[in-house]
């Protein structure tokens, strides 16, 4: 079998495997759903390919998902894109403390935080999840199916049942579209038909 061959099987096995992640996709989009329902935001945050996901999503939620989805802009914010308090507070706590100190500094209570993790057990991560409990802020990871440290401290988990971490790290993807979709189901804001051209 080719690369690509191998690849989109297992990307095929992967993407079978989210079909039992209705419930844990459900109570996630409730919590964001809640945060920003109230008035609040949606932190987001990942490392590497899964900081890009996780920027897409908060992209999704100030923007929008399709434009036959249009609907006011929803609070989101991606830590790891403001580059100069990532790398202030790198160099002066450390790179395990880039995403609490942000967490700390723009959570409120009854904001979301949403981590994209393959590994489940970013350090970064970790400690960004632990800032926003001790905040009050409800936690979600989308993450991978071994039982790590995130799996442990979020209060919900989306683990995609696949041994290829670039399968779950695709499949983060369709979660990410799912999610806002099913966000903006809950909230109801959804606003008659644009004309407006498609996203890019």
């Amino acid at each position: 079998m080719s690369v690509l061959g191998r690849h989109a099987a297992a990307l095929a096995d992967a993407l079978e495997g989210l079909g039992t992640l209705e419930g844990p996709l459900a109570a996630a989009a409730d919590a964001l759903a809640a945060a920003l329902g109230q008035g609040g935001k949606v932190l987001v945050a990942g490392n590497g390919g899964s900081a890009a996901e996780a920027q897409h999503l908060s992209g999704e939620l100030v923007g929008r998902l399709h434009p036959a989805r249009e609907r006011p802009a929803l609070g989101a914010i991606a830590l790891h894109a403001d580059t100069s308090s990532l790398t202030a507070v790198a160099n002066d706590y450390g790179y395990e403390r880039v995403f609490a100190r942000q967490v700390e500094a723009l959570g409120r209570p009854g904001d979301a935080l949403v981590v994209l993790s393959t590994s489940g057990a970013s350090p970064n991560l970790l400690a960004a999840v632990q800032a926003g409990g001790r905040l009050g802020l409800a936690t979600v990871g989308l993450l991978g199916p071994d039982h790590r440290a995130l799996h442990e401290c979020c209060t919900h988990v989306v683990a995609v049942p696949a041994r290829s971490l670039a399968a779950v790290q695709e499949c983060h993807l369709v979660l990410v579209h799912v999610l806002v979709e099913m966000v903006e189901d809950r909230l109801g804001l959804l606003l008659p038909h644009s004309d407006a051209a498609p996203d890019g």
